[in-house]
C-alpha cells in the first residue's frame, strides 16, 4: 500500500487554508480576531440610567437647581436686585397704603420679574434663588454628616456583633420610635437657648448650626440600620472568611471587602434623603423654628404667602411650585439611580 505524504503546516499556520476553519478569508487575507470588551459595573449602571427617560429629565432639573443655587451671587449681580433690600419702601408706587403690590399678579414687572413681597417689597426672584441656596446648603451638610455617621455605626454594629451590635441597635430603635418632627419643633429652641439668651438676636449661622445638629441627631439611624443588615449577611460569606484565614485585619476587611459592596445602598439612601431634608428644613422654617427673617428661605416665604393668599396668591405660588418641582425631580432621580445600580434591572 502506497503511503501518501502528509503536509506539516508551519508554526502558527492553518492546516488547511481552504477549510472553513481557516482564519484566512476568501481573499486570502487573515481575519483579525474580534476582541471582547467587558463593561464595568459603573458603565452598566450608566447605560441603564441613560435609557431611563424620567431619570435623565429629573437629573437635568436637579442640576439646574444646583446651578441656580451655586450661581446666586452672579445672578444677583446680573439682575441688579438682592433678596434683602425693601424696594417697596424705598421706591414709591410699588405698594399701596395697605402694603399690597400695586401692579397686578404680585407686582410682576420689567424691574421685578416674579413680583415683590407684600408689606416690605423685597424682590421675589432673588428670594427664590437664595432660598434654594439656603435649603440645599443645609440639606447637603446634613446628608454628609448622617451618611458618614450612619455608615460607621452601621458597619461597626454589623461586623463586630455582640454587645456593640446590641447597644447600637437599641439606640437606633429608640430614636426611630420618637416622633422626629415634634422633636425638631421642641428641641430646636432649646439648642438655640444654650448659646443665645432670649433677649439677644440669634445669628443666622448659629440657627443653621442648630438645625444641622437636630436633623443629624435622628437622620443617621436609617442608613445605619440598612448597612447593619447588609453587613450581617455579608460577613459570613466565603470571601470574608477567606480574608480572615489569610490574616487580613478588620480594617482591611472593612475597607477592601465590605465597603466596596456597600456603595450602592449608601448612594441610594443619600439620594433619597436630600429632598427629605429640604422639605424638613422648609417645614421648620414655616413653623417658625427654622430660618427666620430676613434670611431667604422657601418655608418662610410659604408661611408669609399664606397670610396674604386671600388678596394675592402669587407670592405663595412661586416658592410652593419651585419646591414641588425640586422634590419631585429629586425623588424620581433617586428611584432612577436605584434602578440603574440594581444589577437585576431589565432596563
Amino acid at each position: 500500500m502506497t503511503m501518501q505524504p502528509q503536509l506539516v503546516p508551519e508554526a502558527g499556520g492553518s492546516p488547511n487554508p481552504g477549510t472553513p476553519d481557516s482564519p484566512l478569508s476568501e481573499a486570502g487575507v487573515a481575519a483579525a480576531p474580534q476582541e471582547v470588551v467587558g463593561r464595568s459595573p459603573g458603565q452598566l449602571a450608566w447605560r441603564r440610567f441613560r435609557k431611563d427617560r424620567s431619570g435623565v429629565i429629573s437629573a437635568s432639573i436637579v442640576i439646574f437647581f444646583f446651578l441656580i443655587a451655586f450661581a446666586a451671587p452672579l445672578i444677583e449681580k446680573l439682575y441688579g436686585k438682592d433678596p434683602y433690600t425693601r424696594y417697596g419702601q424705598i421706591h414709591p408706587g410699588l405698594l399701596n397704603e395697605v402694603g399690597a403690590p400695586i401692579a397686578p399678579n404680585g407686582g410682576i414687572s420689567g424691574e421685578h420679574w416674579f413680583g415683590i413681597e407684600p408689606a416690605v417689597g423685597r424682590d421675589v426672584l432673588m428670594q427664590l434663588v437664595y432660598g434654594i441656596r439656603t435649603s440645599l446648603l443645609l440639606a447637603v451638610v446634613v446628608v454628609i454628616i448622617v451618611t458618614v455617621v450612619g455608615t460607621i455605626l452601621g458597619i461597626t454594629a454589623g461586623y463586630l456583633g455582640g454587645k456593640v451590635d446590641y447597644v447600637i441597635s437599641r439606640v437606633i430603635d429608640t430614636l426611630l420610635a420618637m416622633p422626629s418632627q415634634l422633636f425638631f419643633i421642641a428641641f430646636t429652641p432649646i439648642v438655640l437657648a444654650l448659646f443665645v439668651s432670649e433677649r439677644e438676636t440669634t445669628p443666622t449661622m448659629l440657627r443653621a448650626t442648630a438645625l444641622i445638629i437636630v436633623l443629624s441627631l435622628f437622620g443617621w439611624t436609617r442608613i445605619a440600620r440598612i448597612l447593619r443588615g447588609q453587613v450581617l449577611s455579608m460577613r459570613e460569606r466565603e470571601y470574608i472568611e477567606a480574608a480572615k484565614v489569610s490574616g487580613a485585619g478588620s480594617g482591611r476587611i472593612i475597607f477592601k471587602e465590605l465597603l466596596p459592596n456597600l456603595w450602592t445602598p449608601i448612594l441610594i439612601v443619600a439620594t433619597l434623603d436630600l429632598p427629605t431634608y429640604v422639605t424638613t428644613e422648609a417645614a421648620l422654617s414655616f413653623l417658625g423654628v427654622g430660618m427666620t427673617e430676613p434670611t431667604p428661605d422657601w418655608g418662610r416665604m410659604i408661611n408669609k404667602g399664606f397670610e396674604g393668599m386671600q388678596s394675592d396668591v402669587t407670592y405663595l405660588a412661586f416658592p410652593a411650585i419651585a419646591m414641588v418641582i425640586f422634590v419631585l425631580a429629586f425623588n424620581l432621580l433617586g428611584d432612577s439611580v436605584r434602578d440603574a445600580l440594581d444589577p437585576k434591572s431589565n432596563r
